[in-house]
């Protein structure tokens, strides 16, 4: 655990940028990668996985710059969340998110 109480496995597999911020009890599992780039923001209580130990999915994580995550989302692997993207709190992240979008829900989709 970080000084900031959140969790990463296989930190080898991590790349944080610059000037982000990851809240507390957020869980990270970059077996398969996970990027998160510059001015990205994630709230508390989240879980990001590039592993999925239920169905066996694999695949990298990337949050790109400037993205937000509300707390208490869950980010599948494979998935890109696009620059400048927002992501509602309590979501369910299993598809790509384009840049500049918001969206929300379990799963999540656009919100008009």
């Amino acid at each position: 655990m970080t000084q900031w109480h959140w969790v990463c496995q296989h930190r080898e597999k991590f790349i944080l940028g610059q000037n982000t911020d990851i809240g507390a009890f957020t869980y990270i599992n970059a077996k398969f990668g996970v990027t998160i780039e510059d001015e990205a923001q994630i709230g508390s209580h989240c879980a990001i996985y590039s592993k999925n130990t239920i169905d066996n999915t694999t695949g990298p994580v990337v949050i790109k710059t400037g993205a937000l995550i509300g707390s208490h989302t869950v980010i599948f692997p494979g998935v890109t969340i696009g620059a400048g993207a927002k992501i509602g709190a309590g979501s369910v992240v299993k598809t790509d998110v384009p840049e500049n979008q918001i969206w929300a829900g379990a799963p999540a989709r656009p919100l008009k």
